[in-house]
């Protein structure tokens, strides 16, 4: 109790209070006083403007709420995840909390200093070394030149980027300055740090020992970490707390699981059929063969299933020209996410069929080896030529199923801790023209 209370009367390390941000769509400045001197005349006396590129007469006077009203309180020492679908104003919020763009209306308080990398090479001078950038860097968080030297070795060791630390950054790779700049931001005396989907770029290893060393930042150190990522499995791994956002509000705050669990629904809706739409057939690439028109699931009447059970699903296409050799790949990932395994078709073979004909593939998949949790899929369709693969249709979140909790297995060969891509079992499949 006594602890619930300490909590309680800690102040925020971040305080946001009604954050608001509005961008006129369309409208820029000019980039001489002239120019500025026509458009304003013009739109005085009803007329086009001059100096409007082509397309963005359709723009002016709209406007886009980034962000409508937020209000959060984040604490020092927590490690925050900020999830999303694009546009939901996820970066737009970490840019005004970085003081790099100022809110149309709100408060942000910040008691603390930060280190942000919003996109590769934030805050770096191109034309300065690497060497130099750590130096300029440390100087803007109030760091005295002693200070940066006790973190020197620290950072360039980290970076991996020792052999080029007195090369302007400017003949960096882009895998080179994000090595840099997070290695910055994880060892320069700051009490929050804000990445935005930036170690994306760098390489597998090197992604590893960054979520380390934020995990570390954050439980060790006692620093606030803001985090935005696409990849969930990142999301579980450092993060204590997640907010989801849409539209520019925040519709969730709280438990990470749960967090991940309302953006998959958000962001794909679950259905036994769909169908989709389609060009006419002149429109379609000549070397297309055919292209996915709806999918089913069959003898259903939802999409929750046990783990010992299989999904029926039938897949509709459309033929342009004869099918030989086809392969159908449907891509699961875990939370629409983490990809985690692939069921592979038998050929599909269609040599029959005329231009324009619905032909069908019914699939039986062994769901046996997926772990409880929400699924979605995607399909591919290709030729195999020589063992590279040629692809004639991709559809994205073409159906999702959920495996329940009810008949956990105990034998799993792997989890959503620890992802490994598998190929999974296909226990039977029909090619036909049309329904039987």
């Amino acid at each position: 109790m006594e602890q619930n209370k300490t909590t309680m009367e800690k102040k925020p390390i971040i305080e946001i209070k009604g954050l608001k941000k509005r961008y006129r769509l369309g409208v820029i400045n000019n980039k001489t006083l002239k120019a500025d001197w026509q458009s304003f005349w013009a739109k005085k006396m009803g007329k086009p403007d001059p100096n409007v590129k082509i397309g963005q007469e359709r723009l002016q006077g709209q406007t886009l709420m980034a962000l409508n009203g937020v209000d959060l309180n984040i604490y020092p020492g927590e490690a925050v995840g900020i999830i999303g679908v694009n546009g939901a104003g996820k970066s737009t919020m970490l840019k005004l909390i970085s003081r790099v763009t100022a809110p149309t209306e709100g408060e942000i308080v910040l008691r603390g200093k930060i280190t942000s990398m919003l996109e590769v090479g934030t805050g770096f001078n191109p034309e300065l070394t690497g060497r130099e950038n750590i130096y300029m860097n440390g100087t803007i968080l109030g760091m005295t030149r002693a200070e940066v030297d006790e973190k020197m070795d620290q950072i360039i060791a980290f970076s991996e980027v020792k052999d080029f630390i007195d090369t302007p950054v400017k003949r960096y790779s882009s895998g080179m300055y994000v090595k840099l700049a997070f290695s910055v931001a994880a060892h320069l005396d700051s009490d929050i740090m804000i990445m935005d989907e930036v170690l994306a770029v760098g390489d597998v290893n090197f992604q590893k020992k960054c979520l380390s060393r934020m995990s570390d930042a954050s439980t060790t150190e006692g620093r606030t970490i803001l985090y935005v990522s696409h990849n969930m499995s990142t999301i579980r791994q450092i993060c204590t707390r997640c907010i989801v956002m849409k539209d520019g509000k925040v519709i969730y705050d709280g438990d990470v699981e749960e967090a991940i669990r309302i953006y998959s629904e958000e962001t794909f809706k679950f259905e036994l059929k769909r169908t989709f739409p389609m060009l006419k057939l002149d429109e379609y690439p000549p070397y297309q063969a055919l292209t996915l028109t709806s999918s089913e699931i069959l003898d259903r009447d939802n999409l929750i299933f046990d783990a010992d059970e299989t999904l029926k699903v039938r897949l509709g296409f459309r033929v342009f020209k004869p099918v030989e050799n086809m392969e159908c790949m449907i891509s699961v990932r875990y939370a629409g996410i983490n990809l985690v395994g692939t069921y592979v078709s038998k050929p599909l073979t269609f040599k029959e069929a005329p231009e324009g004909q619905e032909v069908y593939v019914d699939m039986e998949l062994d769901l046996s080896n997926l772990v409880p949790g929400k699924y979605f899929t995607e399909v591919t369709l290709g030729t195999n030529n020589v063992g590279r693969m040629f692809t004639h249709d991709f559809w994205p979140k073409v159906f999702g199923f959920e495996i329940s909790e009810n008949k956990r297995r105990n034998d799993y060969s792997w989890d959503i801790g620890r992802w490994s891509y598998n190929i999974l079992p296909v226990k039977s499949q029909k090619n036909y023209m049309e329904e039987e």
